[in-house]
């Protein structure tokens, strides 16, 4: 049996998504996540590709027709706003935008995520409780 690629998890997903460039970005950001971090665990819900750990959300993606949308819950976008304002992101409450036509900051992904794994390491819940 081969290595798992990330297209076993999100190929459904991906193939729906008519436009090549996002496609490209989507799989290539989802690629990135499965390696560097390979203990989370990959899925859909919702409509939208995420990574979980133990159960809990760590992480969501989706697509716009001008940005990939992310989405690592309120208190994370909170935590990590001046980071996601430098790095030349727009950003609401539960979303940042990185435009498809600007490089994905790699560095602000894995603090994000490297933030939930760790805040989130006790939680039982799926999403954070307010």
């Amino acid at each position: 049996m081969g290595q798992k690629t990330i297209g076993d998890d999100f190929s459904t997903y991906l193939n729906q998504i008519e436009n090549p460039q996002q496609r490209r970005g989507l799989e290539t950001v989802l690629a990135w996540v499965a390696l560097k971090f390979p203990n989370l665990a990959p899925k859909i819900a919702w409509n939208q590709p995420m990574f979980t750990d133990h159960e809990t959300f760590i992480i969501g993606f989706s697509i716009a027709k001008q940005h990939l949308a992310v989405a690592p819950e309120e208190a994370c976008i909170n935590h990590f706003s001046e980071m996601i304002d430098t790095a030349g992101y727009q950003h609401t409450k539960q979303l940042i935008r990185m435009p498809w036509d600007q490089p994905i900051d790699f560095n602000l992904l894995e603090a994000i995520i490297h933030f939930n794994i760790l805040e989130k390491k006790d939680y039982s819940a799926f999403w954070r409780k307010k």
